[in-house]
């Protein structure tokens, strides 16, 4: 009898059963791709037709609600129920218990070989430390979010955070080395506006399960806001800069008043332009110390921070951005003398537009604060043309978490490193320096290409105002502790309900030396600090 099988079927066991096993791979290869970005664009598109949901109220119980930081700190999920704990994947993920602020849950769900599947809420996988919290009042409250760890700085420790994703707005990371500091969020519409802001929340993330060799975590995240929604992809890379890739791809319900595209968010309590008003043992506390911005056309400007006494916006127009960030240029200790919370290890955060971001400004808003928990630091990109209903908006840029802040800037130009700031005073005859009604200020630029100077190179410094000051002294020096020069700038604000608007770089001849050293003394504060 002729066995009409084909010939496939022949083969031996061995074979047959590695052709199965390629299968099921190939099975889970496909589950694996089976969601991918295009979903998550998809959701956001389907969302934008739909009539916003605000999210439920805080369903958490008044004992987790009115906690303080350290005592949300108690809150810890045990280490044996870390995702990818005992894979010998780099990364793990950690979940955030709902406290505090933090009290909207957000769904998290992981994709893997299998699939996509859910991270469910279980009280019993968290430590609550000193808190008297039964566990079994807690069913149903949902993740406030997640970390994501990684052997960033000693392979004996896999579980130190490079991100946070925390209260479904702001996200965090850091590089090796750094300590949390600034923030950033997926979108900012209308802030500082009359109308009054909107806080576009991340309401859904997808965690890809790296592989084995893999060096970067893959997160999507839908956002949801009353104007608008929107499909996030971040691809985290640990390193001594942490940087990640940002796409997003937004949707909008109707006509948004601003648009801020990649925000940052920062505390300025007091520096060393704007002292402690009252005695502190800390010379500096914040968490970023100024605003950096590099056109298109290569100007670079420098906007040192302000805690102003009223509300303070400032636009930046530039054409084709090809960088901007909230920087922490003050990197020795002695800037802050605190042991506690190391403020000179907090990261600057860096925006780099990827492709033609076209026409636009960087604004920066500056909220007046009492105290150091307050983020009172904002920085984004408003595009010129704003986005219209029905026309989806994409973008892409990368994000630096950094230390390296000099990194960012050009080689051939000085940058500034510190700011300061007195009443101005003349010396008399007699030698005593006496007040003179001007404020003064003493600007320390660096670099290699003012090093590199002749010491007997004439260096001026091109100063211009709003024309709210008066321009009482105007002088550079060389700065001999430091190699670089010192501007030393001494003005007569003229109406105090008016802020003064100064700018300067430092020139030899026609050729610029400096970045540019953009600074604005608030309203009514020109007269208070004189």
């Amino acid at each position: 009898m002729t066995d009409h099988f084909p010939a496939r079927w022949h083969m031996p066991l061995r074979a047959l059963a590695l052709v199965f096993a390629t299968f099921v791979a190939s099975a889970a290869c496909q589950a694996a791709e089976a969601f991918t970005y295009d979903d998550v664009v998809k959701r956001a598109r389907e969302l934008v037709d739909e009539r916003y949901a605000a999210p439920p109220a805080n369903p958490i119980p008044d004992i987790l609600r009115n906690l303080k930081f350290g005592g949300y700190q108690e809150i810890q999920q045990k280490r044996e129920f870390y995702l990818w704990n005992d894979s010998a994947n780099a990364f793990q993920v950690k979940l955030n218990h709902p406290g505090m602020q933090f009290g909207t849950p957000v769904n998290v769900n992981i994709v893997d070989e299998q699939g996509v599947h859910e991270v469910k809420y279980d009280p019993t996988q968290f430590e609550f430390g000193k808190l008297e919290v039964d566990p079994a009042n807690l069913q149903g409250l949902g993740v406030a979010g997640f970390r994501v760890l990684n052997a960033i700085n000693s392979p004996d420790k896999p579980d130190d955070e490079i991100a946070s994703f925390l209260g479904a707005t702001y996200f965090r990371m850091i590089g090796r080395g750094q300590w949390y500091g600034a923030s950033a969020r997926g979108l900012a519409i209308d802030t500082a506006l009359p109308s009054g802001e909107q806080f576009p929340r991340f309401t859904d993330f997808w965690i890809l399960r790296p592989g084995v060799h893999d060096d970067a975590v893959t997160v999507y995240a839908l956002l949801d806001a009353p104007a608008a929604t929107g499909a996030f992809e971040f691809v985290i890379r640990p390193g001594e800069d942490t940087v990640a890739d940002v796409q997003a791809q937004l949707f909008f319900r109707n006509q948004v008043g601003k648009l801020g595209i990649a925000p940052l968010t920062s505390m300025f309590l007091f520096g060393s332009n704007q002292p402690s008003p009252t005695p502190n043992f800390r010379p500096e506390l914040h968490d970023s110390d100024g605003l950096a911005i590099r056109a298109g056309n290569g100007e670079l400007i420098w906007r040192p921070l302000n805690n102003p006494r009223r509300l303070s916006v400032s636009s930046f127009a530039i054409e084709q951005p090809r960088g901007f960030g909230l920087m922490q240029r003050g990197r020795g200790f002695s800037r802050y003398e605190d042991i506690e919370d190391r403020y000179e290890l907090r990261p600057s955060v860096w925006v780099e537009p990827v492709g033609d971001w076209g026409r636009g400004a960087v604004e920066l808003v500056e909220i007046p604060t009492g105290d150091e928990t307050n983020d009172n630091i904002v920085a984004f990109w408003v595009p010129e043309q704003q986005p219209e209903v029905g026309t989806p908006f994409k973008l892409q840029y990368r994000l630096y978490w950094t230390r390296n802040d000099i990194a960012f800037h050009d080689p051939n130009l000085g940058w500034v490193s510190q700011t300061r700031r007195s009443p101005g005073e003349v010396r008399g005859d007699d030698l005593v320096r006496r007040p003179d009604g001007t404020i003064a200020y003493r600007v320390d630029f660096r670099g290699t290409v003012l090093e590199d100077l002749d010491p007997a190179t004439a260096v001026t410094a091109e100063v211009s105002s709003n024309g709210n000051a008066e321009i009482v002294e105007n002088r550079v020096v060389r700065n001999p502790a430091t190699r670089g020069y010192r501007l030393l700038l001494k003005i007569k604000p003229g109406d105090p309900a008016k802020p003064v608007e100064l700018r300067a770089a430092l020139k030899t001849g026609e050729r610029t030396l400096s970045e540019v050293w953009s600074y604005q003394v608030p309203a009514q504060e020109a007269a208070a600090n004189r």
